[in-house]
C-alpha cells in the first residue's frame, strides 16, 4: 500500500554495514556534495565520532580508527576525496585473488602411522649396515604399534605391524622374531588393568578423633586427665 511520504526499508538502499545503521550511511552519502575540501574532512571527523558511538565495540580493538576511516570508505563506496590521516583502502572487487595451493598428493594408506614416521621408515631402509638396519627395523616397528593403538584404540595384530613395515621399506626392513617385538612394547601404550589402578592408590591412614576420645570416661587418657585435675 503506497502512501505519500512513507517508505519502507525494504524499498531503500541497502545498509553496507549494519552496525552503523541508516542514518549513518546516509550521512557519508552527502559527503561529496560538500564542495570544499577541507570541510568535508572536519564532516568526515564529525560522522567518524558518531559512528564510534552507534558501534562502541570497536573500540576493542588496538587500530580501530584505521577500521573505522576504512568503513567510512566501504560505505561511501570509495568514492570520497579526504585528507584522511590513513591510506584509503583498496575496492574489494580489485583485490587479487591468493593463488591456490593445490591439494595434497601424499599416499594416505599407512595415515595412521604419521607421515614423519613414514620418511623415517625410507630413510631406515636405505642403512647398508645389516646390524644398524635390523635394529632400525624392531626401533621403527614398536613406535607404529604405539601410532597404531592411539589410532586404533584396541588390540592390534603384530603381523599386521610387520608385514606394514616390509611394505613402506620396500622388503629392506623385516623383523624375524615377534616375540621380541613383544617385549620391546610390553606396559606400553597399553590400558592399565583395574587391579593395576587399585594398586596406584595410597590408602588413606584413618585418623582418631582426639576430642571424642578426651570426652570417653573409658579412656585411660581421660582418667588421667581427670586426675591431674583434681576431679577423681
Amino acid at each position: 500500500m503506497n502512501k505519500p511520504g512513507l517508505t519502507y526499508n525494504t524499498e531503500k538502499e541497502q545498509i553496507v554495514i549494519s552496525e552503523y545503521g541508516r542514518c549513518v550511511q546516509e550521512m557519508i552519502k552527502k559527503l561529496p556534495e560538500i564542495e570544499d575540501r577541507e570541510q568535508r574532512t572536519e564532516a568526515a571527523k564529525y560522522i567518524i565520532s558518531v559512528m564510534v558511538q552507534m558501534n562502541p565495540s570497536i573500540k576493542q580493538s588496538s587500530d580501530y580508527e584505521h577500521k573505522l576511516w576504512d568503513h567510512l570508505y566501504m560505505i561511501s563506496g570509495y568514492n570520497l576525496d579526504l585528507d584522511s590521516p590513513f591510506a584509503p583502502p583498496v575496492p574489494l572487487e580489485k583485490q587479487s585473488k591468493p593463488q591456490h595451493i593445490g591439494y595434497q598428493n601424499n599416499n594416505i594408506k599407512y595415515g595412521h602411522y604419521g607421515q614423519y614416521l613414514i620418511k623415517m621408515i625410507e630413510a631406515a631402509s636405505q642403512e647398508e649396515n645389516d646390524e644398524v638396519r635390523e635394529a632400525l627395523a624392531y626401533s621403527l616397528a614398536g613406535q607404529m604399534k604405539r601410532n597404531y593403538l592411539e589410532w586404533n584404540k584396541s588390540v592390534v595384530n603384530d603381523q599386521v605391524i610387520i608385514d606394514d613395515l616390509k611394505a613402506i621399506s620396500g622388503g629392506r626392513l623385516v623383523i624375524a622374531d615377534e616375540s621380541r617385538l613383544n617385549s620391546d612394547m610390553s606396559g606400553k601404550g597399553q590400558p592399565q588393568s583395574k587391579q593395576q589402578q587399585q594398586q596406584g592408590k595410597k590408602k588413606k591412614k584413618k585418623v582418631p578423633n582426639l576430642k571424642a576420645n578426651m570426652n570417653n570416661p573409658n579412656n585411660p587418657a581421660y582418667k588421667k586427665r581427670m586426675q591431674e585435675l583434681g576431679k577423681l
